[in-house]
């Protein structure tokens, strides 16, 4: 079994462990201390060395995944952000306020989002939906895609498709536009909608009674045991990347899609080629409306599906989702779930082992534990610039031999897993030689179930999950909507983006 390893931390602090930035604030903490000792005031000395010992305890130790620095101010904008109300969410349409259903209505973090029809697109001239992030200012578009899996593939073909995704990042990252792909897993329980639709229309009524009967247990049996995979890979393009090139293709929102209508030809062929996709279909915007629906309101697919159903005897039944009700009717962001309507989510993101993860690690964390329960995950790999990676290789490299040079002068071990991460550091720099891309992939998993289950225990199954399939869970406190909307939601919200890339 191939086992992936090759991956480090982001930043490897060249003076035991701390980076140049913590070591600059502590060097400056200590003058004072300095200052007393010096004057021969040792009562202050010691006073400023007590503060010195606590900026020193607040700064480098991390509790759960943040410094304490980052979790008082992550709590201080939370508690503001309570306070101005922004915490809450009530739909327009809610309020008798939706004027144009076309225009999104969505809350927290895919507040500016809008979403436009594309010019017409591939044979069937579709107008894939554009998703446009005023925001953030970026541009993307989202495909449903399905693959076979990868359950009865033997160790050659899985190390085949795992080198076929280091070549599709490869692929995005020589465009020089593509910022970010994600990878969009939402494991849905079945409501049999499809299946009774079928059964209605081919019912006889001259059928046994006996034959019903059994038919009947067997599809309540399989419906409660079945669930429903929905899979979604978006491409992220910020503004800066494609304003030059659209200029030359046209201008304005014509040239944008056009140059985005490449990109996505070029994704495409690598996904239905070296990555073995057997379906890759570009969303339009009734789609992607009813993705983003079903993706707050897991119960709402069964009526939609109905109403497809009656649309095609009845043309004039409306089956479309609107924007303006896409979203939740209300949504509330507290610190350790995310409530939407009447659903409750727990987000959380994984840590990687140290001694790596094989491919399929992750299917554990997409199994439902009980019936009405949804799991999503999102993989995202946001793709480093290559002059940006180059010059981070160098840093890291420069970190990585001054860390051991001052650990031999010191007489301090250099430890098994320092030597790992200054390998991986050296051996960074002949990659992005041969041509390969730099990013830093991070996955995001989420629950839900609806309010009246307990979503604490759903959260504590969720992580029971992560630490099964080799992994280890870090709960999203106090940005539960964001890690909800990023995993869930295939509007190409990411975690690592906070303003214009």
């Amino acid at each position: 079994m191939t086992t992936y390893a090759d991956y480090q931390r982001d930043r490897i602090g060249w003076f035991f462990g701390l980076s140049g930035g913590q070591l600059m604030f502590l060097a400056l903490a200590s003058l004072p201390a300095f200052w007393g000792i010096s004057r021969g005031a040792w009562f202050s000395a010691f006073l400023f060395a007590l503060v010195w010992l606590f900026l020193l305890a607040i700064t480098v130790i991390p509790v759960r995944g943040r410094s304490a620095t980052g979790w008082v101010f992550a709590s201080t904008m939370y508690a503001v952000g309570g306070l101005l109300g922004w915490t809450s969410f009530r739909a327009k349409a809610t309020q008798g306020r939706a004027e144009d259903l076309d225009t999104p209505d969505l809350p927290g973090v895919l507040q500016g989002v809008q979403i436009h029809d594309g010019p017409p697109h591939g044979s069937q001239l579709q107008r894939v939906a554009i998703i446009e992030n005023h925001a953030m200012k970026t541009w993307a578009v989202t495909a449903s895609i399905v693959h076979p899996g990868i359950g009865m593939k033997d160790v050659e073909e899985r190390a085949r498709y795992g080198e076929a995704l280091a070549g599709l990042l490869d692929v995005a990252g020589r465009t020089e536009k593509v910022d970010e792909i994600l990878f969009m897993v939402r494991t849905v329980p079945e409501d049999g909608a499809e299946r009774d639709l079928w059964v209605n229309r081919h019912r006889r009524p001259n059928a046994p009674e006996l034959s019903e009967v059994v038919n009947s247990d067997l599809a309540h049996g399989l419906t409660q045991a079945s669930v429903r995979t929905e899979t979604f890979v978006t491409i992220v393009v910020p503004e800066t990347r494609i304003a030059r090139s659209a200029k030359e293709s046209g201008g304005g929102f014509e040239g944008r899609c056009r140059e985005l209508y490449l990109l996505m030809a070029e994704i495409e062929a690598q996904l239905r080629g070296p990555m073995g996709m057997t379906t890759v279909r570009w969303l339009t915007s009734p789609e992607l409306a009813l993705a983003c629906r079903t993706g707050f309101a897991p119960g709402d697919r069964a009526g939609i599906v109905e109403a497809l159903s009656l649309r095609e005897k009845d043309p004039s039944v409306n089956a479309d989702v609107p924007w303006a009700m896409a979203g939740p009717s209300g949504a509330d962001a507290t610190v350790r779930h995310y409530s939407h309507d009447a659903w409750n989510s727990v987000s959380a993101t994984i840590k990687l082992p140290t001694r790596g993860v094989a491919m399929g690690a992750l299917a554990p964390i997409l199994t439902p534990s009980e019936f009405g329960e949804r799991r999503s995950f999102v993989v995202a790999y946001p793709i480093v610039c290559q002059s940006k990676a180059d010059r981070q290789s160098g840093n890291a490299e420069w970190a990585a031999d001054l860390a051991e040079g001052m650990n031999e002068k010191l007489g301090r071990k250099t430890r098994a897993k320092q030597r790992d991460e200054a390998h991986k550091a050296r051996g960074l720099d002949a990659k992005l030689a041969r041509g390969n891309s730099l990013t830093r992939p991070y996955g995001v998993c989420t629950v839900t179930v609806p309010k009246t289950m307990r979503i604490t225990e759903f959260g504590r199954r969720l992580d029971a999950s992560v630490r099964r399939a080799g992994f280890a869970p870090l709960r999203l406190d106090l940005a539960q909507d964001v890690g909800f909307a990023a995993s869930t939601i295939p509007l190409g919200t990411s975690l690592t983006r906070s303003g214009d890339a």
